[in-house]
């Protein structure tokens, strides 16, 4: 069987990436952009999407002021929910399905950005000045000050991998959590357009990349260019067990606790802190007189971990998603649907950028919906997780579709007006449902999955990952929600309850 490659379903070849449409040149139109992203939390964890114990005003505030999705959809992991967001393409297309399951191009490449351009290249070119703050994980995509990538500025936490990569570098020369991976809280590990930043204990990782991107902010409208902010931030991601707690809650040095109850007050307290930096970032803008001017999107890159997180489920890839500032009209909560490949065409779009000649994306600009243009977005939206498919419509859910994972059919459910679970009706063969059903298939169709006699999973990288992955203890978790969050039928077929090797 003759597979298509990623590349070619996205560009014709490299030539055709090259030959761009003419760039923009800035102008006083362009808005500023602000793009949040908080790392592996759902959206129950915010007062506006119904907590009653989060404190979270800035972004209770600002969903009622903008435009709160009630359903946006990420990826399930970190690496692809970053490959999408930047690209605007579905894993069908980029071939970046999971954490260390990245298809290589034709030339047996990594390079994700040389084939499928980046939001930041694309307003780096219709002259915006632009920087990233906070976490990358695209390892296996081209490194953040790569031009391919187009961030003029960068201040990331890195690993032991990139530190190594530095000139002179010791291990001993950066803070430890817990003698194994450099600190991404307390005294982090940071590098700042290709040198370390020489933090202090007493100093926060995520303060310290806000106020980077304060300072950019401050640069650019000196300069009188338009600016894009890019603040996927490394929190509040592993803040329960062994990482350290935030200037909310706790002090320097503080790394951590074995009590459960005690480790989920220090994941909320880092949320909560993650929402004090959103006020400043917005702040700062008002500051600088642009606020008027600059678009705000607020996100997480999929569901929290171990509930939701890395899930073939709706709650593992249901991320917040709000917008607000500028031109946004004032919408509060809605029920449209949105996912992370509309980002890019959305800044394209306000920026009146350019996508190059041949290139094609899977997201739908949010232009017309957040300015009031228009009430509707799209009709279905889709995610992709190991090699897991799942799409929605306003009304439907078909989730845990994976031929590998034995469930080619996956789960159909009627939702109605519900977002979070509960009252899901399972329909896989009502009648009165069929058409719908007949729709989702056509969906899936458009984007296709993978099945295990794909070329990848016979080489080496390929096989390990897979076997892994088709572990049954694996596979039962990822194709079910957690036991607190199971508020729907999830059963499957007596033949579809083995993996397919």
């Amino acid at each position: 069987m003759k597979h298509a490659s990623p590349v070619n379903l996205c560009l014709s070849s490299v030539t055709a990436f090259l030959l761009a449409l003419p760039v923009c040149a800035a102008s006083a139109e362009q808005p500023n952009f602000v793009v949040i992203m908080a790392d592996d939390v759902s959206p129950e964890m915010y007062g506006c999407y119904g907590s009653k114990e989060a404190k979270t005003p800035n972004l209770d505030r600002l969903a009622q002021q903008g435009v709160m999705f009630n359903t946006a959809w990420a990826c399930a992991l970190c690496l692809p929910a970053r490959a999408e967001i930047m690209t605007g393409c579905y894993a069908t297309r980029t071939g970046v399905w999971s954490n260390g399951f990245a298809i290589p191009r034709e030339d047996g490449s990594p390079e994700l950005f040389k084939y499928f351009p980046s939001f930041a290249r694309l307003l780096k070119e219709a002259g915006y000045a632009t920087a990233i703050a906070g976490k990358w994980h695209l390892s296996s995509a081209e490194p953040p000050d790569s031009p391919a990538v187009g961030f003029d500025q960068y201040s990331l936490w890195v690993g032991e991998k990139e530190l190594s990569a530095l000139p002179d570098q010791k291990r001993a020369d950066v803070a430890m959590e817990n003698d194994e991976t450099p600190s991404r809280y307390w005294q982090p590990s940071i590098v700042q357009n290709g040198k370390i930043y020489p933090s202090k204990p007493d100093e926060f990782g995520p303060t310290i990349n806000a106020d980077f991107l304060c300072g950019f902010m401050e640069r650019s409208v000196q300069s009188g260019k338009p600016f894009l902010a890019y603040f996927p931030t490394a929190a509040p991601h592993g803040a329960r067990n062994g990482m350290p707690t935030t200037p909310l809650y706790g002090k320097p040095g503080d790394n951590g606790s074995d009590d459960r109850q005690e480790n989920a007050r220090r994941f909320r307290a880092l949320n909560d802190y993650l929402d004090v930096l959103v006020g400043r970032l917005e702040q700062k803008t008002r500051e600088l007189g642009v606020y008027d001017n600059t678009v705000f999107i607020f996100t997480a890159d999929n569901g929290t971990a171990v509930v939701a997180k890395s899930r073939g489920t709706e709650r593992g890839c249901r991320v917040p998603m709000i917008a607000w500032g500028g031109p946004v009209k004032q919408r509060g909560p809605t029920d449209e649907i949105t996912d992370f490949s509309d980002i890019l065409s959305t800044l394209v779009d306000f920026a009146g950028a350019k996508l190059p000649l041949g290139a094609n994306v899977d997201g739908k600009s949010l232009k017309p919906f957040l300015t009031g243009a228009t009430d509707m977005h799209r009709e279905y939206i889709l995610s992709c997780i190991g090699t897991t498919r799942l799409a929605r419509t306003r009304t439907y859910l078909l989730e845990a579709v994976d031929a590998i994972l034995g469930a080619p059919r996956g789960r159909f459910y009627y939702c109605g007006d519900s977002r979070d679970g509960r009252g899901y009706q399972r329909v896989d063969n009502d009648p009165k449902h069929a058409t719908a059903r007949k729709q989702f298939g056509a969906i899936l169709a458009e984007h296709p999955g993978l099945t295990a006699d794909h070329p990848y999973f016979h080489t080496r990288k390929g096989a390990k990952w897979l076997a892994a992955y088709t572990d049954p203890q694996a596979v039962e978790k990822h194709l079910h929600n957690h036991k607190d969050y199971q508020f729907y039928d999830e059963t499957l077929p007596p033949q579809e309850q083995s993996p397919t090797k």
